[in-house]
């Protein structure tokens, strides 16, 4: 194949043709990728800001709970997810040999990704969640998240069938698991009775929510930050380093075993919680089995580069991809030890998983990006990169960035999880308080937070030379249209053209040319001259059968993993004391979900001695029925609150939300005053409660109806309780503050403890 740079090639050879390649969509996508990347991880500046100076929680809507979701999305789902649009973009026409299908697609994927972005930025801070680990979006949003997929889906599969090179290279592969496998995880964990224009319950509850979510989770690390980035990988690596890849008998090994095995590893999330013990083992076994694979996709990419190691020292764009890469092997065999039960006793609810996470995503997921797009520019603009210097300066910076990020973490999570489960020689937890934990790892927060400064400084050097290097181009008068590749007419698509080349569909006699008489074996002749060059070789010539597999394997795990939970009644035994909440408690539950609550503090009470202890009796899987969606939580910065219910009185819960520090001198958590301004909304009640009756929520037509006079009559009790505990307090019985204080202290009030009735 002949590219050039130009659109002035006229005379086409006999034999060829002349193809436009769509390459200012991917310059759109570049654009986005740097910008978005500066705003999620300067939100994670300020986010880790937050947790050692409580004081920058200046704002309602800008607090670490409202803006945690902020970061992470934008980093996922902007930064990333635009790199991937790029590199499937680019590679994508040059691997088939054409154009994207509908310009008017890609025009449409691209706006639509970035207004979905925008309205994330904007309506997360406004507290509008679903609450679940990147799924957080409500559900006009997951409704237009899904839209926008099928156009990108559309655009790429229709791509693959006008493609004039008949066989599928392996980058091909992994987007095409990739964009089938998201569409299937986002519809099913996105299925919620909607009660409002922003606001939702999902259909599933407690335990069942609790599995779903962590399928979904997992596997949009999986098929988001992981096979799309591998088809980046095995793209942008051998045109880097002008290599083919190591080994294309590994690569099917790579791609089979990971997309069978990943859909399966979900549960390991949710060890020693109210889920069943054999759906959590089951994800830990398919979690150690997902080792082999990575360390698979690792080594082919590693080995790639045998002998051009000379080139990794010239070119930056190298340099990146072998940290990714090796960030990569780091995080896929942290990952199976993590799920390992008795490691994950210990990591769970701690930063050892901020740091895992981080690793993957500035480690694997940023470098690479980073590697395609200093190779990319000067492709796209037709000159060369402005500053190799200053790119190398961009990879050690961020390199020693995320070092010191990780390894603060991985200090801090150790830490804690080693803090909260000592005992003394007495028998008695030896750090009763919490925040003795707290205040143990706040070195290594500010440490974490110089090494995130870093990294987004260095990002901001990747901005200057995008920047040069496209005034550079302009400079030198660089013709930017679209550029022409000249490719050999794909005999393959011509099966009934009589100078269809001998074998090509069977029509042909071998010896004359002429017509063939049709034989009974003729269709043992075709499988064979298919499969001639090994079974795999022909499905790569088949994409819609490749596309189906790939579907079927992705389903099994799926199917296997999560219908047995909901056909077993036995899963989720009933507790009979356990009752849904009043319309009050569920008007706080709302604020607690929309302040982020969730995002530091689990509801989930281990099974673990040392939980016990300091917790009380553990949860269990019948306590969750009516929690629409579950709020288990993934990390402790502060205690469990599962128990939390009638520990304290009113008055606490009250000065704890107006000024933590009075409570816990070196408390990390933000004030709350607006708690106390803002007026108790009962507008919405009855609405909601009507759509959790739809559920299955036990809620009689008699209570829907007067939800909210019932809720005002529960909040002008606990209000004259409050005021007879703290004169301070009086006259909020139309305030939030009173709903949220109801809802925490119904929080495991309906079971009995180890220390009786509560």
């Amino acid at each position: 194949m002949t590219e050039v740079s130009h659109s002035g090639v006229d005379d086409v050879p006999e034999g060829m043709e002349k193809i436009r390649y769509d390459d200012q969509t991917v310059r759109l996508f570049v654009f986005a990728t740097i910008f978005w990347g500066i705003v999620g991880m300067a939100v994670g500046v300020i986010i880790a800001l937050q947790l050692v100076v409580p004081e920058t929680n200046f704002h309602k809507y800008f607090t670490f709970g409202r803006l945690r979701p902020v970061h992470t999305n934008a980093v996922i789902f902007a930064f990333a997810g635009n790199a991937i649009f790029a590199a499937v973009y680019y590679s994508t026409q040059r691997l088939v040999k054409a154009r994207m299908a509908s310009d008017l697609l890609s025009k449409i994927h691209f706006w639509g990704w970035q207004s979905i972005i925008v309205a994330a930025a904007i309506t997360l801070p406004l507290g509008f969640t679903q609450t679940k680990e990147y799924a957080e979006l409500e559900w006009p949003i997951a409704i237009a998240i899904a839209v926008i997929w099928i156009v990108f889906a559309v655009n790429f599969f229709w791509t693959l069938k006008n493609r004039r090179e008949k066989h599928l290279y392996v980058a091909l592969w992994f987007y095409i698991a990739s964009i089938i496998t998201v569409a299937v995880l986002h519809v099913v964990n996105n299925l919620v009775i909607p009660v409002g224009w922003l606001e939702s319950y999902s259909i599933f509850s407690g335990v069942h929510d609790a599995m779903v979510q962590w399928w979904y989770g997992h596997n949009a690390v999986a098929f988001v930050l992981t096979t799309p980035f591998l088809g980046l990988m095995y793209y942008f690596l051998p045109k880097a380093a002008n290599r083919p890849i190591f080994s294309y008998k590994l690569s099917i090994a790579h791609f089979w075993s990971l997309t069978f095995i990943y859909i399966w590893a979900g549960p390991h999330h949710l060890h020693y919680t109210s889920l069943p013990e054999w759906a959590a083992t089951m994800g830990m076994v398919f979690s150690v089995m997902l080792w082999m694979p990575s360390w698979g996709g690792m080594i082919n990419g590693l080995f790639t580069l045998r002998g051009a190691w000379d080139k990794v020292r010239k070119q930056p764009e190298l340099k990146f991809f072998v940290a990714g890469i090796t960030f990569y092997g780091m995080a896929t065999f942290e990952g199976p030890m993590m799920s390992v039960k008795i490691v994950n006793s210990l990591s769970h609810y701690t930063d050892w998983t901020i740091a895992h996470v981080h690793s993957a995503a500035l480690g694997w997921n940023g470098f690479m990006t980073f590697g395609m797009i200093y190779w990319l520019l000067p492709k796209l603009w037709k000159t060369k990169l402005w500053s190799k210097a200053l790119a190398n300066a961009h990879f050690w910076l961020a390199l020693v960035g995320i070092l010191l990020y990780v390894i603060a973490m991985y200090s801090a999570g150790i830490t804690q999880g080693l803090m909260w489960r000592a005992f003394d020689e007495s028998g008695n937890l030896m750090y009763d308080n919490f925040m003795e934990t707290v205040t143990a790892i706040l070195p290594m927060y500010w440490v974490r937070l110089v090494g995130g400064t870093l990294y987004l400084v260095a990002t901001c050097l990747a901005v200057v030379n995008l920047y040069m290097t496209i005034r550079k181009s302009k400079e030198e008068g660089r013709d930017l249209s679209d550029p022409v590749a000249l490719v050999p007419v794909p005999a393959w698509k011509h099966k009934d053209d009589e100078e269809a080349p001998e074998g090509a569909d069977g029509t042909v006699d071998p010896a004359e040319g002429g017509e063939r008489q049709p034989r009974w074996d003729d269709w043992l002749y075709s499988i064979q001259e298919k499969v001639k060059h090994g079974w795999h070789r022909a499905l790569e010539g088949w994409a819609l059968m490749f596309t189906i597999l790939t579907l079927i394997a992705i389903l099994i795990g799926s199917v296997v993993g999560i219908v047995p939970l909901f056909t077993m009644k036995s899963t989720v035994p009933e507790i009979e004391s356990v009752q849904p909440y009043t319309p009050l408690e569920w008007e706080g539950r709302d604020i607690y979900i929309a302040e982020g609550c969730h995002v530091c503090h689990s509801q989930m009470v281990r099974p673990l001695v040392s939980e016990i202890e300091r917790y009380r009796d553990y949860s269990k899987p019948g306590e969750d029925i009516y929690e629409y969606p579950f709020l288990w939580g993934s990390k402790r910065t502060g205690p469990d609150l599962a128990r939390v219910g009638g520990k304290y009185n009113h008055a606490w819960h009250a000065l704890h939300f107006k000024d933590p520090q009075a409570i816990e001198p070196d408390s990390i958590m933000p004030a709350y005053p607006w708690l106390f301004e803002d007026e108790l909304d009962l507008s919405r009640t009855s609405r909601k409660l009507r759509a959790l009756q739809r559920l299955g929520v036990p809620y009689s037509d008699e209570e829907v109806d007067n939800a909210e006079e019932l809720a005002r009559t529960q909040a002008e009790q606990i209000a004259r309780e409050l005021g007879s505990q703290n004169p301070d307090f009086a006259g909020l019985e139309n305030k939030d503050v009173i709903a949220l204080i109801a809802y925490l202290q119904r929080l495991g009030t309906d079971i009995k403890t180890d220390e009786g009735d509560q």
